[in-house]
């Protein structure tokens, strides 16, 4: 028995750093990615302008442009005259967002950019990029599913590790939209291998319900100190030190955690589910598991639809420096681990249809408070409330998924969880897209009151999660006094009777 607990805490440990890992690889480009895309294409607009503005009569190779990747600055080098007003040699004229390229808007600083055409076509580039990984995560999922009900959860958590060192390498070199762009798709493919493995790992070796929704509390505490850490260590880093240097750290960190997976979890071996496990078309067709489901997207894509458009909306309205970029994130952040953790435990007692209903109308309402902000201090509050208010819907959903397979279907959950996953997905997929979209047609105001009334209007659904009904073949199982599953999932005693058990049902 002791040495069962010490191998599920070392499978919780592992889940833990996997989607820490994961989620700051997810988060740290989103204070790096827009001003980095804006300075290339400004820089691409500045070398044009230059050239027009050349006469033909000058000498080829008078000017050169460099363009610095490490302080994002496109200098313009004159190696001879200039048509009547002469540089002398050697003399570099500096162009970059904080100088004469951008125009300062209502504000005196200089990192303030101009709220031009170009600026706003950032959003939908921005958008799409950020988007491609949770589709292609998407797309993987209903695959990784079934294949670690046939090859068991270990094999592809360690392919999800080698995939996301491959992509972290791409991140740290690649300097065009099209590698970037590759790099995140291919992030999507290890996430969907980590997260649904992950997922299905703890919900198979923690049994009971109660115990389930905690190791999952604190899984999700991982995933929200990757959120946490990403953004603000993404924006110093980018500003003092450059792009390439938070990726190559997450690259060492994702080796060693290669390392505990192969040490700990012996990846080759094979261990399929001693049962077969309800094919995924079941499992859509439920409402109660497409009422979880729902929850966790529309709740996701609030702080999805956030992340590429706050930023650029910041960078029009607030003339922010680079670091607090990120650093407007941290609020959220914060909360939502706080929020995952105090309702990893309280969400099973207070009834988890309950808190993801209040979850769902906190999230609406703070969402829509995110406008009304003049700076960077106006954003703390709505970003506290979005990150909390989410952290109660993931904490109770999470383990509810799990539950309403061991009721309704059979309780074999790579599947359940790649739908889980695939509804996480939805959010960040559909939220960055036509977030970013839906910011540059009628503005970052109206995107986010659209997904704050959708928050709000779906929260009643969250009530039909009060009491699920059993199959009845199910029910039966679990009604037996001499059955194990539900000694182990369901019940502290032995000897439960069937009216203490519908208790325990309305609790959800």
């Amino acid at each position: 028995m002791r040495e069962e607990r010490q191998s599920r805490k070392l499978t919780l440990v592992i889940v833990f750093i996997a989607l820490l890992l994961d989620n700051m690889l997810l988060t740290v480009v989103v204070p790096i990615i827009p001003s980095y895309l804006y300075t290339i294409d400004d820089a691409a607009a500045n070398m044009a302008k230059n050239h027009t503005m050349v006469s033909p009569h000058t000498p080829s190779g008078t000017f050169q442009t460099i363009v610095s990747l490490y302080d994002n600055s496109v200098r313009v080098t004159s190696g001879g005259p200039m048509d009547s007003t002469p540089i002398p040699l050697g003399q570099t004229q500096a162009v970059s967002p904080s100088t004469s390229a951008l125009t300062p808007h209502n504000s005196t600083q200089p990192d303030c950019p101009k709220a031009d055409d170009q600026l706003l076509n950032e959003n939908v580039k921005v958008g799409l990029l950020f988007a491609s990984k949770a589709t292609v995560q998407l797309i993987t999922n209903p695959f990784i599913g079934p294949l670690t009900n046939r090859i068991g959860y270990q094999i592809p958590m360690f392919a999800g590790f080698c995939i996301m060192f491959l992509s972290t390498i791409m991140f740290a070199f690649s300097s065009s939209y099209t590698l970037l762009f590759l790099a995140r798709s291919l992030q999507g493919v290890g996430s969907s291998c980590s997260s649904v493995a992950g997922m299905g790992m703890l919900a198979s070796v923690y049994t009971d319900d109660e115990e389930r929704g905690n190791a999952i509390g604190i899984a999700l505490g991982g995933l929200a100190m990757g959120v946490l850490v990403g953004p603000p260590f993404g924006s110093v880093m980018y500003e003092f030190v450059g792009k390439t240097a938070p990726f190559l750290i997450l690259a060492v960190l994702a080796v060693l955690d290669g390392a505990l997976q192969l040490f700990i979890l012996q990846p080759s071996k094979v261990e399929p589910e001693s049962q077969k496990g309800s094919s995924i078309w079941s499992l859509i067709k439920d409402p109660y598991i497409l009422i979880a489901a729902g929850s966790i997207c529309f709740a996701n894509m609030a702080i999805a639809m956030l992340e590429p458009a706050l930023p650029i909306w910041m960078m029009e309205t607030m003339c922010p420096r680079k670091w607090q970029l990120g650093v407007a994130f941290v609020p959220a952040s914060i909360s939502y681990l706080i929020g995952t953790n105090i309702f990893g435990v309280l969400a099973h007692k207070m009834g988890r249809w309950l808190c993801s209903l209040i979850g769902m109308v906190l999230v609406g309402v703070s969402i829509l408070c995110v406008p009304f902000a003049k700076d960077i201090y106006g954003l703390i509050l709505p970003n506290f409330g979005v990150g909390f208010a989410i952290g109660m819907v993931d904490s109770s959903m999470m383990p509810i998924m799990g539950y309403l397979v061991d009721l309704r279907h059979v309780s074999v959950y790579g599947t359940v969880y790649a739908i889980a996953d695939v509804a996480f997905c939805m959010g960040f997929a559909l939220g960055p897209s036509a977030g970013g979209a839906i910011a540059k047609s009628i503005g970052f105001p109206w995107l986010m009151t659209i997904i704050g009334i959708v928050d709000i209007l779906f929260a009643p659904l969250c009530y039909f999660l009060r009491s699920p009904p059993g199959r009845e073949e199910k029910m039966a199982i679990l009604m037996d006094s001499n059955c194990s599953m539900k000694t182990r999932s369901y019940s502290t005693q032995g000897n439960t009777e069937y009216e203490e058990m519908e208790t325990e049902y309305d609790e959800y």
